[in-house]
């Protein structure tokens, strides 16, 4: 049997060279280093391109079923005898492709069968593959960005296990380095007879009509990649959510292995399998529940990284829908999860279509901690981002932003402590959570010390190691100012405000912060969140502000009263 053998080649960028043999029936590639081999039949095989690469030179193989082969490690006295293997067994002639090497950033896109090429006076400066393309938004009215897939873990490129398009990401794993975003400035108007050319161009009259070229690239490489509503039929779809991370509004598309979040500037399309946490947390306000979704890897707004997707929905929100599944497909594979249709509260219906499409076990939190105020979550901040922070069976979390998850298995240590003045200190504290192995700690300040007992009681419960700083801290604050000359030589009034932990004027200012906080929990301070934050801490420190002068005022007229007595 005829065969051609060549050493050193690298299939789809992988990380190991191998060996490549032709024959009559196919090719095949096997890892030098052992693994599992790749074959490719002579029948799929439906064209071929030769051209310098990183390695040497490369025979990108065009498959019928819309896919490429990358073989790169070729010499350049190896094209003779390459192209009599493609023309005299696989009737395709070896074609040579000069790439661009002029260094220009504009040129012209072309939608190819397997890729997208960007071409500069018609020769290719770089393509891109549609499998290794996972997302693309409109990020501007002429902008469009093109992320790509990322490995799941360095092992899934490079061992030629599962072929050439083996799966979005799998090229990617490569190297070390690695693109992840591509944006294009895509100016003008165009129709789509101008931006097909060739086989895929339509011939109808909406073909003719123009309209915004960026928009059209946008919705052609959605269509190519198979990103969003072409990878099957919607089972259900939620419109308008609020979402507080990423924030803004998205449309939830659910489909039999992904869901999509459709929003005004960005789509995401995330696989189930991506899906690493769920939980469902009712909101101390008792108007909202929020479902918190983590994701490994996380989703991806340019250079920001969101690892939880949280959602907010109004508790008394009803919702009829019914699912758009057949009868069979219902009893088959989703028997005892999911039902026809639902008549219930939206958060629920979305919790449960979730838990029945993605298979993931629902959390809450857990039944054996209750705030003061009977809730299930705390008041707090992490630096200067409040939220709330919850206790679960297993984990903290607080919510929304940064959304943080905190598992008891890796907490070393919790300390309660007191930050701040005599004043401050006696109505607020602050736990910080220490991780195992020095992996760092999470500080979550400007809790009412009412929720100090319910923290405490939870802790041991869960054998949690807990040390508290607090009462020292108090007698210290206590003693330094019973030390300071100036608080002897104060009026009698001023010696009780400091050293009075608990009193009217607690309660008046704890009342005055709850019902500032209440206001940042309604809809409109939700929807703004940015400016009702600039807004809280602009009038926080007026008021430090003013104390701070009333202070000056004062210590400047005692002065002069004892001049004049003098």
């Amino acid at each position: 049997m005829a065969m051609e053998s060549f050493d050193n080649i690298y299939l789809d960028l992988s990380k190991e060279s191998g060996k490549c043999r032709f024959a009559e029936t196919g090719f095949g590639w096997k890892p030098s280093g052992g693994g599992d081999t790749f074959t490719l039949d002579h029948s799929n095989i439906g064209g071929a391109q030769w051209s310098r690469a990183s390695k040497g030179y490369e025979v990108k193989i065009l498959l019928r079923n819309s896919g490429i082969v990358q073989l790169d490690g070729f010499q350049q006295e190896d094209f003779e005898r390459l192209s009599k293997v493609f023309k005299n067994w696989y009737s395709t002639n070896l074609e040579h492709k000069e790439h661009a090497l002029r260094g220009w950033n504009w040129g012209k896109g072309e939608f190819g069968k397997a890729e997208l090429a960007f071409n500069v006076q018609n020769r290719p400066a770089f393509e891109i593959p549609y499998s290794e393309i996972s997302n693309t938004n409109l990020a501007g009215k002429n902008e469009v960005a093109v992320e790509f897939s990322l490995p799941t873990n360095g092992d899934d490129a490079g061992n030629g296990a599962l072929g050439g398009a083996r799966g979005k990401g799998k090229k990617a794993g490569a190297g070390k380095d690695q693109l992840v975003e591509m944006r294009f400035y895509i100016p003008g108007v165009t129709t789509k007879k101008e931006a097909l050319e060739g086989e895929d161009a339509p011939s109808d009259a909406e073909a003719e009509e123009e309209q915004n070229a960026a928009n059209l690239f946008y919705d052609t490489l959605m269509e190519k990649a198979e990103i969003g509503e072409v990878a099957g039929d919607t089972f259900a779809t939620f419109l308008d959510v609020l979402h507080l991370t990423p924030r803004g509004r998205f449309d939830i598309d659910m489909y039999e292995n992904s869901f999509r979040l459709r929003g005004k500037t960005y789509d995401y399309k995330i696989q189930y399998e991506a899906i690493k946490k769920f939980m469902i947390l009712p909101k101390p306000d008792e108007l909202h529940f929020m479902i918190c979704i983590g994701l490994d890897p996380p989703l991806r707004q340019g250079q920001t990284r969101y690892p939880f997707l949280v959602m907010q929905f109004k508790k008394d929100e009803e919702v009829s829908i019914d699912l758009n599944m057949t009868e069979e497909l219902l009893n088959e594979k989703y028997k005892d999860k999911l039902l026809p249709r639902y008549e219930q509260p939206l958060h629920q219906v979305v919790t449960q279509v979730f838990r029945g499409l993605a298979g993931k076990k629902v959390n809450q939190p857990a039944k054996d901690f209750l705030s003061h105020h009977q809730q299930f979550g705390i008041k707090c901040s992490i630096k200067a981002s409040e939220g709330f922070l919850y206790c679960l069976e297993k984990a903290f979390m607080f919510v929304p932003k940064p959304a943080t998850y905190i598992s008891y298995e890796q907490t070393a240590s919790i300390t309660f402590s007191r930050v701040g003045g005599a004043v401050s200190a006696s109505r607020t504290f602050d736990i910080t959570v220490h991780m195992k192995g020095g992996a760092g700690e999470s500080q979550f300040s400007n809790i009412n010390r009412e929720e100090q007992k319910p923290l405490e009681d939870f802790f041991k419960i869960k054998g949690l190691r807990v040390k508290n700083e607090m009462d020292e801290d108090g007698s210290a604050l206590l003693a330094a100012a019973l030390r300071d000359p100036d608080m002897a030589s104060s009026d009698e009034d001023d010696v009780v405000a400091a050293r009075a932990d608990r009193g009217s004027a607690d309660d008046d200012s704890e009342s005055q912060d709850e019902d500032f906080q209440e206001d940042s929990e309604s809809d409109v301070a939700e929807e703004y969140d940015s400016a009702h934050e600039s807004s809280g801490s602009g009038s926080g420190s007026e008021e430090e502000g003013s104390e701070e002068e009333a202070e000056e005022e004062e210590e400047e007229e005692r002065p002069k009263k004892k001049t004049k007595t003098g």
